[in-house]
């Protein structure tokens, strides 16, 4: 098993009852508000908050995660909820097809030479579709390093929208402040949202 994905496993694992809200991030409602459902992909969904909204709201819906015990979070979950969605275990990198949405909230995808992870996450995305990416704000750099990560190794909204060419029309580049209150300890207290819509 890649380490990454053992430690996403862990991770779930060691929390009994979820490791987050099950609340769907705040930004998703209001970036697809007016978006007329189709086919959607959340990535990196973990125990599937936003896909199940998604499956609700009226879109056909793939939630997809590296970690089983997130997923078999998700799959009950959606069960609850009384709606369908593709439970898909892989990384954004071995995922296939087009959407009419694709969704990143936080993700933790991490970049390698050629940006290969970067490249499939925009080939998600159909003509005409929707790419969402939201990420922490303001950047903190030093506060991410001292738990344990660097935010340059990963796939973040300046980074995905640095490599949108003209094929692409960026609608939404900015940061805004959280829905719900920040954690206790974490300096993030806005969201940095990149919405953008394939031309081509």
């Amino acid at each position: 098993m890649d380490n990454d994905v053992a430690e996403w496993e862990a991770r779930y694992a060691s929390q009994e009852h979820g490791l987050f809200s099950g609340n769907v991030n705040g930004p998703l409602p209001v970036e697809v508000s007016g978006l007329t459902p189709g086919r959607a992909i959340d990535v990196g969904c973990g125990e599937g908050a936003d896909a199940i909204w998604l499956a609700r709201a009226g879109w056909e819906t793939t939630g997809l995660d590296v970690s089983t015990v997130a997923l078999a979070r998700a799959a009950e979950a959606a069960r609850a909820a009384g709606v369908q969605v593709d439970w898909i275990a892989a990384g954004v990198a071995d995922a296939s097809g087009t959407f009419d949405l694709v969704a990143a909230h936080y993700p933790a995808i991490k970049r390698s030479p050629g940006e290969p992870e970067l490249a499939a996450l925009l080939g998600l995305v159909a003509v005409g579709g929707t790419l969402l990416v939201v990420g922490h704000g303001p950047p903190n750099p030093e506060f991410a390093r001292s738990r344990g990560f660097d935010p340059a190794d990963y796939v973040l909204p300046d980074t995905v929208a640095a490599a949108l060419d003209d094929r692409w029309e960026v609608l939404v580049h900015e940061q805004r402040p959280r829905v719900r209150p920040t954690p206790a300890g974490s300096p993030w207290t806005h969201d940095d949202v990149l919405r953008a819509r394939r031309r081509t």
